[in-house]
């Protein structure tokens, strides 16, 4: 995420060049509307500071709002995990473009409230919101691992239900644990979301 500060100026002269000639943003990837259907959305605070994280209440109220933000726009949120410092959900949506504006606007509103809070004005708060269409079932139900597992990944708790901000709970109660299980075994993680959590990418 962060490889323009790692490169060199001549690297970042060409990959500029690049951008200008194909007409795309220049240092952020362009979203791509694929039409109706599942997405894996995810945002990082700047950085990766742990702004979400300040308090219990805010990692609360940020879901909360998160959720209300992406109901609005999404006929099903599958998956969802917001952790101090980004967060992930899984959605079936008829416009990813109107998530992403919405995404937007929750950003924009929660930036100024919490720098409100913390006596940071002008602080950036979210780097962007960024979505991967979900090709088939095998990355959708990878996609439902990786979004469930990412507090375990990061060492935050042991298990998934014991993350208080994401849907764990729910998913292993409707539809059991040993069925969790075998989706677990079959659509493995492997190197699935490998760069996307480190603070140096």
């Amino acid at each position: 995420m962060y490889d323009w500060r790692r490169m060199t100026q001549e690297e970042r002269r060409a990959a500029l060049a690049l951008r200008k000639a194909e007409r795309r943003p220049w240092h952020r990837p362009p979203h791509r509307d694929c039409g109706e259907g599942a997405y894996h959305l995810t945002a990082a605070c700047f950085e990766h500071a742990s702004v979400i994280g300040a308090t219990p209440e805010r990692m609360a109220e940020c879901e909360r709002e998160l959720l209300d933000t992406l109901a609005r726009h999404s006929e099903r949120i599958h998956a969802w995990c917001v952790l101090p410092n980004h967060y992930h959900a899984l959605v079936d949506t008829p416009d990813v473009e109107a998530v992403l504006a919405a995404a937007g606007t929750f950003h924009g509103r929660t930036s100024f409230r919490w720098n409100g809070e913390d006596r940071r004005r002008g602080r950036r708060v979210w780097y962007s919101c960024q979505e991967r269409a979900i090709r088939s079932e095998r990355h959708f139900w990878a996609t439902v691992n990786y979004t469930l597992h990412n507090p375990v990944h990061h060492g935050y708790v042991g298990r998934w239900e014991d993350w208080p901000f994401s849907n764990a709970r729910e998913y292993l109660a409707a539809i059991g644990r040993g069925e969790a299980a075998r989706i677990w075994k079959q659509y493995p993680l492997l190197d699935y979301g490998r760069g996307w959590d480190d603070p140096d990418m």
